[in-house]
């Protein structure tokens, strides 16, 4: 049983739990008051190293500070050697995966390549979010060259048969995609797993590193397939090879030893972040560039590269890891890392630190496009930190405000009325945290419209939860510090109205922004502020109520066009709105309905011989 009460609060029961941990090497964790692991670590030394946590003038990073506060349990295991205290860290973060171990932020910034092993058929497709949900799951990148990521991936798809969708478009048949030979019919199980699980190993291979290896194994098919006279085949396997060597066939990296496969690593950093960038050399041709962010504060540039290679390699198979890697900075245990990534492959795997001549230059190139990176960034990072500092400034605000929300309405005269909520944290877009609503509101319909009853609406639903219990607003990470709504006076009184209603406008800070002028209005305030339209502040607020109209928009589009679509429905005698829910669940599709045959309509739920009769006749008149 872990106690409730951290460590650090209970100095003597600190000092008995340190004096028990050996000296010896192996792996130590970190568990909060619920039993949770914070934080799995390795060390030679395991008494030293998890003291050094709990000085009083420890030189920890904010991150690690903020966990050791939590921690209210140690444990630990001892290993032989070093090397096998870092192989078995590596293990155990990757099945627990605590939230502490992570170095490498995950910002989104560069997209992954997902393969959903723990799928029976298995999908690929680009994401900018690593979930960890399923250990099966593989992720290759992150990617720095986007716009090449999805060229390759595209090429792909062309040339290997996989499947297109993530869902299948018709229950008893295959989509188009079959007939072209895009996908083998993976919704009609028309492959089996195993023979396509084989085809998307191919595809891996490419993002392993591995096209040379791909390129020669299908040269080998090939030359069976025409021994064996199956030339559509052997023509199959021509083509892939062709769209395989023209993949990146201009990007040549000069060396000494172009069969050696290499991985060079370098960062820049300033006094907050890294910026580290590996180049992935593989017959020295360059086949990857992958990018990372890291807290610069959390080490010295040697243990921020050591740290992100082992998080690099620890979802990597021995297959992906290169004979060589090129280091900026002398590693902090380059020789433990050294026998754990041997280990790993089955061959030997050299960590070198290059000092002159064409490693160098490699190295020095990876370097200064890490350097070019990070002053991107800065810019970015110092547009947004100007336009909060003034928007602050403009709305006299306590602190910078971390969490934006817009709110915005669209509708065609009443009809179809919806709303969008977005999310802007720390001055950038989160997606993930839109929402969008229907307007319930039975005022608001066809020829009669009204904007200021649907914010109130929307607002009301979006706070309720916390006007029925304000203590949850001090701990919610999802309480905005500002809540911007489109429009002038009228829509903020409208808003302001509820949530006086509710006793909330004492945790809220609401403004508006009307379209005309660009002009702030704030509650109970007559005249808007005093602002010009092109200071960043405003242009931020600009920036969130035009976010909150496109989001609007698209979503009202989306509703009014299958309610377009669904109308035609309405006009088919005998057919009520449920089995037109079976029809769209089925079909996917009014064009889908149309070109369907009488047998094909029966096969709907509800739907018997009489009324797809009718269907038919309605779509086929003569």
């Amino acid at each position: 049983m872990v106690s409730s009460q951290p460590l650090l609060k209970d100095s003597e029961r600190l000092e008995t739990r340190l004096k028990e941990i050996p000296t010896e090497p192996g792996v130590y964790f970190m568990r909060d008051k619920n039993g949770d692991i914070l934080y799995i670590g390795k060390s030679k030394k395991l008494r030293s190293r998890v003291r050094s946590y709990f000085r009083p003038a420890g030189d920890l990073s904010q991150r690690i500070a903020l966990m050791v506060q939590q921690v209210t349990e140690i444990e630990f295991i001892v290993t032989d050697t070093e090397a096998e205290s870092l192989a078995l860290e590596a293990n155990l973060i990757k099945q627990h995966q605590p939230h502490f171990n992570v170095l490498l932020k995950d910002d989104k910034k560069y997209p992954y390549v997902c393969v959903t092993w723990s799928e029976t058929y298995p999908r690929i497709f680009i994401t900018r979010k690593r979930r960890l949900d399923n250990q099966k799951d593989r992720y290759y990148g992150p990617y720095v060259d986007t716009r090449l990521l999805r060229y390759t991936l595209g090429i792909l798809k062309k040339i290997f048969p996989l499947r297109q969708r993530p869902r299948p478009l018709f229950k008893d048949r295959p989509c188009l995609n079959y007939d072209l030979g895009r996908c083998p019919g993976v919704c009609q199980q028309l492959i089996s797993p195993e023979d396509y699980r084989k085809t998307l190993q191919q595809v891996v291979m490419v993002f392993q590193g591995r096209t040379g290896e791909l390129v020669e194994r299908l040269t080998g098919d090939m030359e069976k397939a025409v021994d064996n006279l199956q030339f559509e085949k052997a023509a199959v396997y021509r083509d892939q090879i062709k769209a395989l060597q023209s993949l990146n066939a201009d990007q040549k990296v000069s060396l000494p030893d172009d069969t050696i496969s290499r991985d060079a690593i370098a960062l820049a950093s300033d006094d907050t972040r890294a910026c580290i960038q590996l180049f992935q050399v593989r017959a020295g041709r360059l086949v990857g560039r992958l990018g990372f962010f890291a807290d610069s504060q959390s080490g010295t540039p040697g243990e921020i590269l050591q740290k992100a290679l082992e998080e690099h390699y620890l979802q990597a198979e021995g297959v992906e890891i290169p004979n060589e890697i090129l280091v900026q900075q002398p590693l902090a245990e380059a020789e433990v890392l050294q026998q754990w990534l041997t280990g790993r492959k089955g061959r030997k795997v050299s960590i070198i630190v290059p000092q002159r001549q064409t490693k160098a230059d490699l190295l020095e190139m990876v370097e200064r496009n890490a350097g070019y990176e990070l002053e991107r960034i800065q810019k970015t990072g110092d547009r947004v930190l100007q336009s909060l500092q003034d928007l602050t400034e403009i709305l006299d605000l306590s602190d910078i405000p971390r969490r934006i929300e817009g709110y915005d309405i669209s509708h065609i005269q009443g009809s179809n009325a919806v709303a969008s909520e977005v999310v802007f944290i720390d001055g950038v877009p989160a997606n993930q945290h839109y929402r969008h609503y229907n307007i319930k509101n039975p005022s608001v319909r066809i020829g009669h419209s009204d904007d200021f009853a649907s914010l109130a609406e929307v607002i009301g639903r979006r706070f309720r939860i916390y006007a029925q219990n304000r203590d949850t607003i001090e701990t919610s990470e999802d309480f905005p510090d500002l809540v911007m709504i489109d429009g002038g006076k009228g829509q903020l009184s409208s808003v302001v109205a509820v949530l006086q209603e509710m006793n909330l406008m004492e945790y809220l800070r609401v403004v508006s922004l009307a379209k005309q002028r660009e002009e702030i209005f704030l509650p109970g305030e007559s005249q808007p502020l005093a602002t010009d339209s092109e200071q960043p502040g405003v242009q931020l607020l600009r920036r969130v109520r035009d976010e909150a109209h496109r989001f609007a928009i698209s979503f009202h589009r989306h509703q009014r066009l299958r309610n377009t679509r669904r109308s035609r429905l309405d006009e088919i005698p005998g057919l009520g709105f449920k089995r037109q829910k079976e029809l769209l669940a089925y079909f996917h599709s009014v064009d889908y309905i149309r070109e369907a045959s009488v047998q094909q309509l029966q096969a709907v739920s509800g739907i018997g011989e009489q009324l797809a009769q009718e269907i038919y006749n309605y779509f086929h008149p003569n």
